[in-house]
This record gives structure tokens, C-alpha cells and sequence, in this order.
């Protein structure tokens, strides 16, 4: 069972947007909240980029097709809804795990951690695992 104390809940300079970004090495991930909140962020920056590339891509070839030129809309609807329904559930995973061996996490591996969430989500997807089952 896992137990959050205090300190999982006390937030410092980890909060900002901006510092997920620079991934200062010098202030490392303690708290569940920290290591779910950062991992998180990559997972939702790394999903924007891939499905705004997909979008713009896919405007470029639709944007003359009747109901097609909507699909963009869609691949960046995705691109949000993803990460805020599956990225939360397995970043809070990744979170507890790290939290219940009380492993201190780097900043850069928060950044592995939810660009490989994306990537695994991008596996599936073209890979069609999912229809076969």
C-alpha cells in the first residue's frame, strides 16, 4: 500500500513549466507530486509536438477534401485528450513506483520517462496491436 506523508504534497521549485523544461540536473525529483508532475508535462509536450506535426501534415493534404480539412482538429483534440486520460493514470504509476522504493529521480529521466510514454502510445498505433486483439 502506498502512503503519501507531508512532504509528497509540499511543492518547491518544481511547479513552474519552465523549470520541467531546462532540466536543471542540481534539483532532483523527491515527492510522488514532483516526479508525477514532471513526467507528466513531458508526456503532454511530447504529445502535442507528434500530433501537431500530424496535423499540419495532415492539413497540408486535406485542406481541399470537403470533410477532411476537419481531421487536424481532431489528431489535435487527441493530442490533448491522451495525455490527460492515459498520461495522468501512467504517470501516477511511474510516480508510485519511484515513490514506494523511495528512488530520488533526475529531472532528464522524467523527460524518458513521458517521451516514452508518447512513444509507446505511437508503437501501438502503428504497429494496429490493438485491432488484432
Amino acid at each position: 500500500m502506498l502512503l503519501l506523508s507531508n512532504r509528497d504534497f509540499q511543492t518547491g521549485d518544481h511547479d513552474s513549466v519552465l523549470n520541467v523544461i531546462s532540466l536543471s540536473p542540481n534539483d532532483d525529483l523527491n515527492s510522488f507530486v514532483e516526479i508525477w508532475y514532471q513526467v507528466f508535462l513531458w508526456a503532454l509536450f511530447s504529445s502535442l509536438f507528434v500530433h501537431i506535426v500530424g496535423s499540419l501534415i495532415a492539413f497540408c493534404r486535406l485542406r481541399k477534401h470537403r470533410i477532411g480539412r476537419w481531421i487536424p482538429l481532431v489528431i489535435l483534440g487527441m493530442g490533448v485528450i491522451s495525455p490527460l486520460t492515459g498520461g495522468v493514470v501512467t504517470s501516477a504509476a511511474i510516480a508510485g513506483v519511484y515513490r514506494a522504493c523511495d528512488i530520488v529521480m533526475m529531472p532528464f529521466y522524467a523527460l524518458v520517462w513521458g517521451v516514452g510514454q508518447t512513444f509507446g502510445v505511437l508503437l501501438i498505433s502503428f504497429t494496429r496491436i490493438v485491432a488484432t486483439l
